[in-house]
């Protein structure tokens, strides 16, 4: 296809509309940029809080720090959001801001080339269409390609089966035995919201998470009325919150020790839910609290206690027509099985086939691992910046604190190459390897390093997922583009 029949070339293109896309596009219009377009692959907004709607499904970070600090939202319900509060909110942003007109709906984006000699990225998406242009943001997020484990006999099942980002809602649970294999974050929030309904439960679990109470509560109507009418008590709500949870990150990041106290914590609000000795033993974790994802629920404990619900540490063999064979010879009739076995978030094989400089595709320069300058520019891929990219994951924080970061980021770096005349920007290799070997000796000290084996490793135990820092030095170092650290193409 020739870039006559691709239209006009775009100064920005930006792909996925959940809260990284849309923040962009409002930060381009606040600036009187218009030359941009998001493409999404669905047919909304909401990214993952569009995807995931599982029974149960909610937010770990608290509602009012849980948006965007210029678009505050005095009428959340709770402390902590539910997945339709929080895709409502991403709709009210899309209309308050008038991103609407544009977004492209129904546009996967296939290939990503680089034109070496018009500087602009082509772009083609599964419809068959296609774009041009100059500058491509990468707003799709880690978490949208379901992990099923490879399970011998699967095909063979005759039940229901489905993965709980991809949740059948015309399947009736009622009076059904189920099984739910994983015990992550999804999986504490499925398991108590369907164990009255169904027949009766298996819980597969590899690994015990832990988990802490969860202080959750309704909003109160004059704490409404307050963030209403008086938005600075909000804010001050919000930047209390903030705090809060930046302070979590010495204890994961400099002090590991320190989480050994809050097991105690953990281990009391399990015996508090769970009498039986051998469930208790089967659901405490045997690693240092941090080094998997903590989680908080007060209802997944109640839940496994009830005599209807099975927790399995043994490994699964094989499915058959009807059951789950595990690997003590146990046979296990169900009638449906629901996997909450989490993303695919270090596969690079997933992304798009991505091809910059001298024809070097994303997956050769990702060879062992993913990695950028500062979770936002690749080497060899210019004017091509990536949100929440590699190594900006938290495990303490709200990750919209990052995405406002990284929009200020990428609004300075096409700043600066308006006022210079500069048709590229490519971040220099030397300044992305001492980035990345700074952000991995830092990694080593940090409570995910203690032992465990967890999804935010690659398969070589590389962690590839997460800020080995404060979210305070994160934008301290994002504050503004330094133009020494890139090439002009």
């Amino acid at each position: 296809m020739s870039d006559l029949d691709q239209g006009p070339l775009l100064d920005v293109a930006i792909i996925g509309a959940g809260f990284s896309g849309l923040g962009m596009a409002i930060k381009l219009l606040e600036e009187g940029k218009r030359s941009f377009k998001i493409f999404e692959k669905a047919d909304d907004v909401g990214g993952t809080w569009r995807e995931n709607t599982y029974p149960g499904c909610a937010c770990d970070i608290p509602s009012h720090l849980y948006s965007f600090s210029y678009a505050q939202n005095p009428n959340w319900s709770r402390l902590y959001p539910s997945q339709p509060e929080i895709w409502e909110y991403l709709q009210d942003v899309r209309e308050k801001f008038g991103v609407g007109p544009f977004i492209d709906y129904g546009k996967e984006l296939k290939t990503a080339h680089w034109n070496e000699e018009g500087k602009y990225w082509t772009l083609g998406f599964g419809d068959g269409s296609s774009a041009k242009a100059r500058v491509l943001v990468s707003a799709t997020g880690p978490l949208h390609y379901p992990m099923i484990p490879d399970i011998k006999g699967l095909d063979s099942f005759k039940g229901a089966q489905f993965h709980s980002a991809t949740w059948d809602h015309d399947y009736d649970l009622t009076d059904k035995r189920v099984a739910v294999i994983g015990t992550g974050a999804s999986a504490i929030q499925i398991i108590p919201s369907i164990v009255d309904k169904v027949k009766k439960l298996d819980v597969f679990q590899r690994t015990p998470p832990w988990i802490m109470p969860r202080p959750d509560r309704a909003i109160r109507s004059w704490e409404k009325w307050l963030f209403k009418h008086l938005p600075f008590t909000q804010t001050l709500f919000r930047t209390g919150i903030y705090w809060l949870h930046e302070s979590r990150a010495y204890a994961f990041i400099r002090r590991p020790s320190i989480l050994k106290l809050m097991q105690k914590v953990a281990k009391r609000h399990i015996h508090r839910h769970i009498k039986d000795p051998a469930l208790r033993e089967a659901v405490t974790p045997d690693y240092v609290m941090g080094c998997k994802r903590v989680l908080i629920s007060d209802d997944y404990y109640p839940a496994l206690a009830r005599e209807k619900t099975d927790v399995l540490r043994t490994g699964i063999d094989h499915v058959s027509e009807n059951a789950i064979h595990d690997s003590n010879g146990g046979v296990h009739e169900v009638d449906a099985i629901v996997f909450s076995t989490g993303f695919r978030v270090a596969n690079i094989e997933d992304q798009p086939e991505m091809v910059g400089r001298g024809g070097k595709t994303l997956t050769q320069a990702w060879s062992k691992g993913a990695e950028a300058y500062l979770g936002l520019s690749v080497p060899g891929f210019p004017n091509f910046f990536i949100m929440t990219g590699p190594n900006t994951g938290l495990g303490h924080n709200s990750v919209v604190f990052m995405v406002e970061t990284m929009v200020h980021y990428i609004m300075d770096a096409l700043k600066k190459m308006d006022r210079e005349g500069v048709q590229a920007l490519d971040i220099r290799q030397d300044v992305n390897n001492a980035f990345n070997d700074e952000v991995q000796k830092d990694l080593q000290r940090t409570v995910w390093e203690s032992g465990c084996k967890s999804w935010y490793q690659t398969e070589d135990g590389r962690n590839t997922t997460l800020w080995p820092g404060f979210t305070v030095s994160y934008w301290w170092q994002t504050r503004s583009l330094k133009r020494k650290n890139y090439d002009a193409v």
